[in-house]
């Protein structure tokens, strides 16, 4: 069991900075200035690229499109391919320390997709670890619901002396989903199964972010103790963040760079 800092901080309406956020988190876990921190959040609406997307021709279509349906377009710390982000949903950012990142990868996935398993399976969500054909943003450690519809995303980034779990979990509004990612998905020519978009809340009565947070949040401190985060190192991560905000977001780079490693596991390494 090791300890970790829960946080709930979100930065309501500025989503590259939110990411920045993250992004600075990881920064400081890896630096030892911060202990190993669990961000869960309720993000905004958000279509998150990741630096494969920025390269593709149909680029800038593709955040014309998400823009088009009032979803923010922002740089992902992730690889992959662009996943949905929706107020209904909740986000995680996992800054574990470690001293060679590269040896841990399937362990922290494993993991963090095991937690959300059975948070979701608590709730009576016949949850599964794995890809469901013709998801958006496929990956082997996504969690679906029986086997049909993507409930859940996970991407790593790896730094000299840390990894970065984040993603993000569908609890509501699955149709608003299927609305933005079918035409960003087409701009940037990646298939995509409309069915596979999924949310909790189809799969469970009930099911609300605060419920899904409070499932998450208990499989957390089965596993792990967690402590609350110091606020005043939170605030200096905020401030950290606010001078990376621009590297987040789509207006402020030509394109997106291109991460020296990436693959079916959503992996970006610095």
């Amino acid at each position: 069991m090791r300890t970790l800092a829960f946080s709930t901080r979100a930065v309501p309406g500025r989503p590259a900075l939110d990411t920045a956020l993250s992004r600075s988190f990881l920064d400081l876990v890896a630096s030892g200035e911060a202990p190993e921190t669990f961000r869960l959040y309720r993000p905004d609406d958000v279509l998150a690229f990741s630096g494969l997307d920025a390269v593709r021709p149909g680029f800038r279509d593709a955040v014309a499109a998400a823009r088009a349906h009032g979803f923010a377009p922002m740089l992902r710390l992730a690889g992959g391919r662009a996943a949905v982000f929706l107020r209904e949903s909740l986000a995680f950012a996992w800054s574990i320390p470690a001293a060679d990142p590269r040896t841990g990868v399937h362990d922290r996935f494993r993991e963090l997709a095991e937690i959300v398993e059975s948070a979701l399976r608590g709730l009576g969500v016949d949850a599964r670890v794995g890809e469901v054909p013709g998801e958006y943003c496929p990956g082997e450690w996504s969690v679906n619901a029986r086997g049909a519809v993507k409930l859940m995303g996970v991407g790593q980034r790896m730094v000299r002396g840390a990894a970065h779990v984040g993603g993000v979990i569908v609890v509501g509004a699955s149709a608003r989903a299927r609305t933005v990612l079918e035409p960003v998905y087409a701009e940037l020519g990646y298939a995509l199964e409309p069915a596979t978009v999924g949310a909790v809340e189809d799969e469970a009565a009930g099911a609300t972010p605060e419920r899904v947070a409070e499932a998450l949040r208990a499989e957390l401190s089965r596993r792990h103790a967690l402590v609350g985060a110091d606020e005043a190192l939170t605030d200096r991560a905020l401030a950290r963040a606010a001078e990376r905000e621009a590297r987040h977001d789509v207006d402020a780079v030509a394109h997106a760079p291109l991460p020296p490693a990436l693959g079916r596991e959503k992996l970006a390494v610095d």
